[in-house]
């Protein structure tokens, strides 16, 4: 047919024979798969069951199989086992589609799209577009939601060896500094992960859920200038929509497989958030504490747009005014000069006095100029820099036909949102 119409008209559709090529070889595939998965009549009657018993052959049984070469037929031997009335398929197991109608290859693959397109739906059309697969919108859910689970269950079981130290040891040379930073932010969700839950709107209802991320990275030196520099290709990111006791653990685990024990200095940094320093208390234990100075100045630049909401010069007058004492450590002094703001106007009192205990509570941890002098950061530019690109890439779609169910996905999806951080 491709020849006719190129002798007909003298022209070649190459996209038209590339996907007419491509089917024909992934059926021949398919056909080949096939013959080679006719397993032949066992020679044994029996095999043993889990029960503890045995199990007869009962004969052949076939099984469409969807494969990466397209729809394929396996047939396999057939056992039953009278004492737990239970049957089992040897050959499922071996070839690991137990209990499923996809190969292995195909889950990769419904697990790859249903991550990172923007929707289930959208999966199917790349495994259409980009495999000549016809799948289900419900099988790219129930698979990546599946294998997430998975993951999430692994990664379970290694913070538990990790909390009950039964990780193997990290050996190698010491770290002159390790860095631990975390934080947490809003992202959109489908509404079955909303219900019963309060938001900050007007209405009450909660539009967003929290995912925490965090990231541990090395530093060995400083520059010519004094400035810390970060170990190249040294960051790790993890993330999880879960509890803050839950997700210091998640950190903990990633900053123990990093070498954590041997780290000469240890640095927790945070946006001030209560949870941060609550849970580094007991997880980081003697750990430097610091405030990310970005974050930091965000409150000041928050409060001035509540003293000067309609004059943006006037706000940044404000901030300028104040900010060199943030900068320079003098916490004492600038939450005496936020206490000495008069105003009637008693929601904005309350506003100044919340952020001044802000500024008094975490005083410590903002003495910037003595990190400067131990050659350490004072911003948390690599959890912000993620930050920043995450809302935009939920907004996009990108979670928002995402459950919590299979959260263990959410590593990967901070894969694709951080991909570029360790070169900016």
């Amino acid at each position: 047919m491709i020849f006719t119409a190129r002798h007909k008209t003298g022209a070649l559709d190459l996209e038209a024979v590339e996907m007419a090529l491509r089917a024909a070889l992934q059926q021949a595939g398919a056909a080949g798969l096939s013959q080679l998965l006719r397993q032949e009549s066992p020679a044994e009657p029996y095999l043993p069951c889990s029960c503890g018993g045995q199990a007869r052959y009962k004969g052949m049984r076939t099984k469409p199989l969807l494969t990466v070469l397209g729809r394929a037929e396996m047939q396999r031997a057939y056992y039953w086992c009278s004492r737990c009335q239970q049957g089992q398929f040897s050959a499922d197991t071996a070839l690991d589609v137990e209990n499923t109608e996809l190969s292995p290859g195909v889950r990769r693959m419904l697990t790859l799209v249903g991550s990172e397109c923007s929707s289930f739906e959208r999966g199917r059309e790349q495994m259409k577009l980009l495999a000549g697969l016809e799948v289900t919108t419900k099988a790219v859910e129930r698979t990546t939601e599946s294998i997430g689970a998975d993951i999430a269950q692994r990664e379970q079981d290694t913070i538990q060896q990790a909390l009950q130290r039964e990780l193997p040891i990290a050996v190698g040379q010491a770290i002159p500094v390790m860095y631990v930073q975390m934080d947490g932010t809003g992202v959109p969700m489908v509404s079955k992960e909303l219900e019963g839950r309060k938001g900050k709107g007007s209405n009450g209802r909660a539009h967003t859920r929290e995912v925490k991320l965090g990231c541990v990275f090395t530093q060995t030196t400083v520059d010519a200038e004094g400035w810390p520099v970060r170990d190249e290709d040294s960051t790790t990111y993890t993330g999880a929509i879960e509890t803050a006791e839950e997700f210091s653990r998640r950190l903990y685990t990633e900053a123990q497989q990093r070498g954590w024990d041997r780290a000469q200095k240890k640095v927790v940094m945070g946006d001030g958030a209560e949870w941060i320093w609550n849970r580094t208390q007991e997880i980081f234990p003697g750990a430097t504490e610091i405030v990310d100075l970005y974050h930091a100045r965000q409150h000041l630049w928050d409060l001035s747009s509540k003293l000067h909401p309609s004059d943006v010069a006037a706000k940044r007058r404000w901030v300028m005014s104040h900010q060199h004492f943030l900068d320079d450590g003098k916490i004492e002094l600038l939450v005496n000069r936020l206490r000495a703001l008069g105003t009637q106007r008693q929601e904005l009192a309350e506003e100044i006095e919340i952020e001044a205990s802000y500024f008094e509570r975490n005083a410590a941890r903002m003495r910037y100029p003595n990190f400067r002098k131990q050659g350490l950061f004072d911003e948390a530019c690599w959890t912000t820099h993620a930050w920043r690109l995450l809302p935009t890439f939920c907004l996009e779609g990108r979670t928002c036909r995402r459950g919590v169910q299979g959260g263990g996905l959410v590593p990967h999806l901070l894969d694709s949102v951080t991909a570029g951080c360790d070169r900016t």
